[in-house]
């Protein structure tokens, strides 16, 4: 069965805008549980401009079913994972003047760095992953770190303009799941899907979980959040029968 993580990033967002202690993340971290979330993902960001670190210490002691923390490859970010210990970690690419994670890690261009952050989450009883490109080289490199899961970067998939460059994407998609699978990997996915391209997506019988925020919590303004989750989940799920 395919798995469904919620990020709540974007909760954050809307909180942080006025200086509020609502909306809840926590809240919305139950919420999305109770309706269909396999997972909560959020992303710590070295400026802080959405989830917070308290949030994530909460997040740790409250949620009923597993969390993703996505974090920096930087040592103040390793040392605060080391500390609270959620069930899984995603290493990302980071930059602050992006909007949001414009692609994947170069693992190749920092391979030893990387792969000795894998080994001591792992160590640690902390399941990693490295959020990538759909690569070749990228993919054959994760898993020389030895790291338990890839998540594919979509974006470039979700955004799209035209039918041909879609499938082009996908295509690629598809055979780094594949080459990704040979190698022993778990296939994660995320960035860009929506109710309208998760399907295909969904489809690819490696594909073990998708990160989905921003077209969830946008979807919400208009339908509630548990809807939006639970249609979310449903979507996928009919991929998969």
């Amino acid at each position: 069965m395919i798995r469904l993580g919620v990020n709540i990033d974007h909760i954050a967002t809307i909180r942080n805008a006025r200086g509020e202690l609502f909306p809840s993340v926590i809240e919305a971290a139950l919420i999305a549980e109770s309706n269909g979330a396999d997972l909560i993902t959020v992303h710590l960001r070295e400026d802080r401009r959405h989830i917070k670190d308290n949030d994530v210490i909460l997040l740790r002691q409250t949620l009923k079913t597993e969390l993703n923390l996505e974090i920096a490859a930087i040592p103040e970010m390793l040392d605060f994972a080391l500390e609270v210990r959620p069930d899984y970690v995603c290493i990302v690419p980071e930059k602050r003047e992006e909007i949001t994670t414009e692609g994947g890690l170069n693992v190749t261009a920092n391979f030893d760095y990387i792969a000795n952050m894998v080994s001591k989450l792992q160590d640690n009883g902390i399941r990693a992953s490295l959020f990538v490109d759909p690569d070749t080289t990228q993919i054959t490199a994760a898993a020389d770190t030895n790291v338990y899961a890839i998540e594919i970067h979509t974006g470039k998939y979700a955004q799209s303009k035209d039918m041909y460059h879609t499938n082009e994407e996908y295509y690629k998609i598809k055979d780094m799941c594949e080459l990704a699978d040979s190698l022993d990997l778990v296939v994660n996915a995320g960035h860009g899907l929506t109710y309208h391209n998760v399907k295909p997506i969904a489809r690819l019988p490696q594909m073990h979980e998708l990160n989905i925020g921003f077209a969830i919590i946008a979807q919400s303004v208009f339908w509630g959040l548990p809807k939006a989750v639970a249609t979310m989940k449903q979507s996928m799920l009919e991929e998969r029968r």
